[in-house]
């Protein structure tokens, strides 16, 4: 029997989906994964019986689903962030996790929201939306044919993450993407200060840097403090020598 509370943490995000039909095929999808948390990022309306007709029993996932207005709403209070998809490049990561080395991870962090982030029915998700995720996982598939259907990549990682359900460890509560974002902006004001970039796009990749590694981390609220303090510290360490 599957790990019910492993599976509660694990957050499917549809970024702009473009028809009602296969966000009911998404939901059948991940009700039959034991997967129960659905957030919808669009400003469309969906026609509630082309839900209905491909989403069958699994429709009241439908029904509870969060709407939310930006990704970065529906990232907010995640503890770790992945995007779904199969294009690489510099604005891309630089790594990429397999739906079973995702799994694997994912059952390693403590406590909290883990979203699993899947872009539009005709070409994914854009460069500026992965970035927002401290990760991605890709799919392996054929050169013959790489690209899946949304509903088809949403069940080849509900169906990993299902097989990997298992006890994760208590006891730590994760801090949430919003608090990662506002440590690494307060950290690259105070290299700002110092002089550590030396030109424009340097501090975007450096923040870009250090949120995905904290991320990933999955460190405590105590240790996020201890994070802070070493910015504030190298800043007036600065300022006590040149004064």
């Amino acid at each position: 029997m599957e790990d019910k509370e492993y599976l509660k943490r694990i957050r499917i995000v549809l970024v702009d989906t473009q028809d009602g039909a296969n966000i009911g095929s998404v939901c059948r999808a991940m009700k039959t994964m034991g997967l129960s948390s659905l957030v919808l990022v669009t400003d469309r309306t969906y026609d509630d019986n082309r839900v209905r007709t491909l989403a069958l029993h699994a429709y009241d996932i439908y029904e509870n689903a969060r709407i939310c207005k930006s990704l970065d709403e529906a990232l907010a209070d995640s503890i770790f962030t992945v995007g779904a998809t199969r294009r690489r490049g510099k604005l891309r990561k630089m790594s990429a996790y397999s739906p079973e080395q995702l799994a694997d991870h994912v059952s390693q962090l403590p406590e909290g929201p883990v979203s699993i982030v899947f872009g539009r029915e005709s070409d994914g998700l854009r460069d500026d939306e992965v970035m927002k995720c401290s990760s991605i996982v890709t799919i392996p598939t054929s050169d013959a044919f790489p690209s899946l259907n949304l509903s088809q990549a949403v069940q080849i990682i509900a169906y990993v993450l299902f097989m990997r359900a298992q006890a994760y460890p208590t006891g730590m509560n994760a801090v949430s993407h919003e608090r990662i974002a506002g440590a690494v902006e307060e950290a690259s004001d105070h290299l700002a200060a110092i002089g550590y970039f030396k030109w424009d796009e340097e501090r975007k990749w450096t923040s870009s840097f250090l949120r995905d590694m904290l991320e990933r981390a999955g460190l405590s609220e105590s240790e996020m403090q201890r994070f802070d303090k070493i910015w504030r510290k190298v800043e007036q360490i600065k300022i006590h020598k040149e004064s």
